[in-house]
């Protein structure tokens, strides 16, 4: 889809943002200052999710090249399709095997040394350029890429260098805002329309585990990591998910922020119908064993009904893509519709 008709597509974009407000004794992260509208394309929907997003892309036709591809940090002149592309996060590593491609290089998340496990069956032999947040420029370079495909929240600092060594594209962030990503990513490397069609069948699929589902239970979410503990939120890349599937929040995490923080001694705001928690690495670097062994916990309606389940943190909050978000419907199903 051309930068045009991408702006065609989004029409009107909310530009007001709704701040919930939180207890005193909980922490917001950080706010990213966008709202979300659902926009058709192809037929279907799904969500541009702020105005700066929907004015990214290239001009160009779809699949030709050479193109310039407007981004977060300018624009970037693609001479050719590219054959050897270099991914800084999980979400576009998600993407580029989602549109087909196998990456040369790929960053990885802490506690990772190669492809994410709900990807190891799509991809082989891609070498690791370092983490995500310590990325190593000499091993990028050693892997002559024709593309390196980032955001601007990640590696902003080393836009400079990266782009010395190959054509760099940028989006404003991972996360909540992933099908746009998507379609930068696809914007980059010529895939347009079978971009449009994965989103498309995508939002296919959510629409169908909305219908195995018995009611609308509200759905809590919880994710320990190093120091904090998280209920996340509406701007979220799990959050987008259970929007699309049209299943409701509890109240303290139905904010426009990608989390709140809680304190173990206050997780009792993580009740909902059901809650879905898990550990960003190992549960023993978190606190998830001490909260989720203690009696709070374990009063919660939920637990006592046996309406929770510990899911997969690369998939559920790392997953970032396509390829993630369809492995996140299947657990859905499986959880709540009764699928076995």
């Amino acid at each position: 889809m051309s930068g045009s008709a991408r702006r065609l597509v989004a029409g009107a974009v909310m530009m007001a943002v709704l701040l919930a407000g939180c207890g005193s004794n909980d922490k917001k992260s950080a706010d990213t200052g966008v709202g979300d509208t659902d926009v058709a394309t192809g037929g279907r929907l799904f969500s541009t999710a702020d105005a700066e997003t929907a004015k990214l892309g290239s001009d160009a036709q779809p699949g030709a090249f050479p193109r310039t591809v407007k981004h977060a940090l300018g624009e970037t002149k693609i001479e050719k399709r590219p054959e050897r592309v270099v991914v800084l996060d999980s979400g576009e590593l998600d993407d580029v095997l989602a549109l087909g491609i196998t990456p040369v290089g790929m960053a990885t998340n802490s506690g990772q040394t190669g492809v994410p496990s709900y990807l190891a069956g799509k991809a082989q032999g891609i070498t690791t350029v370092g983490n995500v947040s310590e990325l190593n420029l000499e091993a990028i370079a050693a892997l002559k890429p024709d593309l390196i495909l980032g955001s601007k929240l990640r590696a902003n600092d080393l836009y400079d260098k990266l782009s010395a060594v190959a054509p760099t594209v940028f989006s404003i962030r991972p996360g909540f805002p992933w099908k746009e990503d998507f379609l930068l990513v696809s914007e980059a490397v010529g895939e347009e329309t079978k971009a449009v069609q994965v989103l498309n069948d995508y939002q296919k699929r959510a629409t169908e585990v909305k219908g195995k589902i018995s009611g609308s239970p509200t759905i809590s979410l919880v994710r320990f990591r190093p120091g904090e503990i998280r209920l996340y939120g509406n701007l979220s890349f799990i959050g987008v998910i259970l929007k699309d599937i049209g299943l409701p929040r509890p109240t303290v995490q139905n904010v426009q922020d990608l989390a709140v923080e809680v304190s173990e001694e206050n997780i009792g705001k993580a009740d909902g119908d059901w809650i879905f928690y898990s550990s960003f690495g190992p549960a023993t670097g978190t606190k998830e064993n001490q909260v989720v062994g203690g009696a709070i916990w374990k009063a919660l309606p939920a637990v006592k009904a046996g309406k929770v389940a510990r899911v997969n943190d690369e998939v559920w909050f790392l997953g970032l893509g396509p390829i993630g978000a369809m492995a996140t419907l299947d657990d859905l199903e499986k959880l709540l519709g009764g699928k076995s």
